[in-house]
């Protein structure tokens, strides 16, 4: 399925465009599809694209000298992502990969910032999306720079509940299905102090697992940990 207006308006960024600015965005889009595993860009290369995902879901992530790999974030459906290199002549500073069979929408930073000069709008719904994204940014931050392991772990679930969660019957449940070594990478920390976390927030009843699932069952009671 083409990239329609339809879609487009289940991007944040693009939302509140009307029809005639999104049919723009749509002119200057090409749809890209990528296998689980495959590298959309890495981290030094010439910062040249800003992407946004219609399936699937992407890791942004740095890797260290000694191989270690810290994830930024997790992203899904209707998330932007390398926005960072938009306006700004600049390399990609981290890598993104697939973690699923993705479909991914990438516009050229050139052809984007040509529109956004000729149109104030979609440069005012682009520009509230990256506002969001850096409070969001800043929270992370100021969580893994002053929170213990329990109360990081606790976050990061909370956070993946708000932007990839499900609401059914058993609770919420995030679409994405993720590894505890991926967890601890994004918090920074060793898989087995992950699992320890997790393994005390399903004895005490906030979450359920079944294998690389993850479903909430008593949200208040995971956000006793963070406050």
């Amino acid at each position: 399925m083409k990239i329609t207006t339809e879609i487009l308006r289940k991007i944040p960024a693009f939302s509140t465009l009307d029809k005639e600015n999104l049919e723009k965005i749509i002119a200057i889009t090409i749809e890209r599809n990528y296998r689980k595993g495959t590298i959309i860009f890495m981290e030094g290369d010439t910062g040249e694209a800003f992407y946004f995902i219609k399936t699937g879901s992407v890791k942004v992530y740095k890797t260290a000298p000694d191989g270690r790999e810290h994830i930024f974030t997790i992203l899904g459906e209707g998330d932007i992502f390398a926005e960072v290199t938009l306006f700004n002549d600049m390399k990609y500073p981290a890598s993104a990969e697939a973690l699923e069979d993705s479909c991914i929408g990438m516009i050229k930073n050139r052809a984007l910032e040509e529109l956004v000069i000729a149109n104030s709008n979609i440069g005012l719904s682009i520009i509230k999306v990256l506002s969001k994204k850096l409070f969001n940014s800043q929270q992370k931050v100021k969580v893994l720079a002053l929170g213990d392991t329990y109360m990081r772990t606790a976050q990061i679930i909370i956070q993946l509940s708000n932007e990839h969660g499900v609401y059914t019957n058993n609770g919420i449940q995030l679409r994405l299905t993720i590894s505890r070594q991926e967890l601890a990478n994004m918090i920074g920390t060793a898989r087995e102090t992950v699992s320890r976390a997790l393994g005390q927030f399903k004895k005490e009843g906030s979450i359920d697992i079944s294998g690389k699932k993850i479903i909430i069952k008593d949200i208040n009671k995971l956000k006793e940990w963070i406050q």
